[in-house]
């Protein structure tokens, strides 16, 4: 089957099933094309929240799906690729997050999204790179767990004066990226602004001309006079990029910047799911409740 074959029959298969096609931004570029909505995670969890869609079909990796089941548990949530999984959200368990919070009584838990639905239903609080500052602002206590990006973390630290305890998680594709190459990209290309994700590491962040989430990056490159950038983050980011500003000129800081797993999904995978109505992802209530109300604080919180 050609691929303009696979979209024409993907978008008869979603109005068929009353379906909505949602693809993060790190999303192959033919996904993102043929997909209802794209956005960053927290873009993503609030249509979760809000469609009307009987089936969410996300196109994304196994957290996001779960935040889609978490949030919106009358759907039908399918995850095209239920291998896609997440490394970041690997390094923190509920179990140990539960002994770092008895080792810390009172200490309230800051979860970035990218975390399992277990992990969230341990945590006080979600955040995303998008509103990790505003949600940290927010909270009374001087002292506060952050799991599991410590780059993340860090970078927010920066900006208050509260304690952080930085949980040992990282991206392996940001971290991926090295100072040492940016120095160089910087010097080959003066004038142009590097753009990053605060989940490149502090060396690499503190070379930045303007650090933000991937809807942040949109918004930074279409309102720029600089007609090149430097973008430090998954490349999947360079097709809308280049979609909306065809006269400017986009420089990936590294091929190393890939994400595999969230490379995964192909049309092919996102067609069989739907064919097939699998697989589905679906947080039991004992663990959907308790993370459902992380994630209703953080998106209490108005995004810029």
């Amino acid at each position: 089957m050609t691929q303009d074959s696979l979209k024409s029959d993907i978008k008869a298969l979603l109005k068929e099933r009353k379906a909505v096609l949602l693809a993060h931004n790190y999303m192959r570029d033919e996904v993102q094309e043929i997909a209802d909505i794209t956005g960053d995670s927290l873009a993503l969890s609030m249509e979760a929240a809000k469609t009307d869609a009987d089936v969410i079909v996300f196109c994304g990796v196994h957290f996001m799906a779960e935040s889609a089941s978490i949030l919106a548990p009358e759907k039908t949530v399918l995850l095209p690729r239920l291998d896609a999984g997440c490394p970041m959200a690997d390094m923190v368990s509920a179990e140990e997050l539960k002994k770092l919070k008895a080792q810390l009584p009172g200490v309230p838990v800051v979860t970035y999204v990218n975390s399992s639905a277990a992990v969230k239903a341990e945590s006080d609080i979600c955040c995303t790179s998008a509103n990790a500052l505003k949600v940290v602002q927010s909270m009374s206590e001087k002292e506060i767990i952050f799991a599991p990006d410590k780059n993340l973390g860090s970078y927010v630290a920066r900006f208050t004066d509260k304690k952080f305890h930085l949980w040992e998680g990282y991206c392996p594709t940001h971290e991926r990226l090295r100072p040492e190459v940016v120095k160089e990209l910087k010097e080959q290309n003066p004038g142009a602004p590097f753009v990053c994700h605060p989940e490149c590491n502090p060396a690499v962040v503190a070379l930045a001309d303007h650090v933000c989430s991937t809807t942040g990056m949109y918004d930074y490159c279409k309102k720029s006079d600089a007609k090149r950038f430097i973008i430090g983050t998954e490349a999947g980011i360079l097709w809308r990029l280049k979609r909306e500003n065809p006269d400017k000129e986009f420089i990936l800081a590294s091929p190393a910047l890939i994400c595999p797993n969230m490379k995964l999904t192909s049309l092919e995978d996102v067609h069989e799911a739907l064919t097939s109505m699998s697989p589905v992802v679906k947080v039991p209530e004992e663990v959907r409740i308790p993370a459902k109300r992380a994630l209703d604080r953080m998106l209490a919180i108005p995004r810029d």
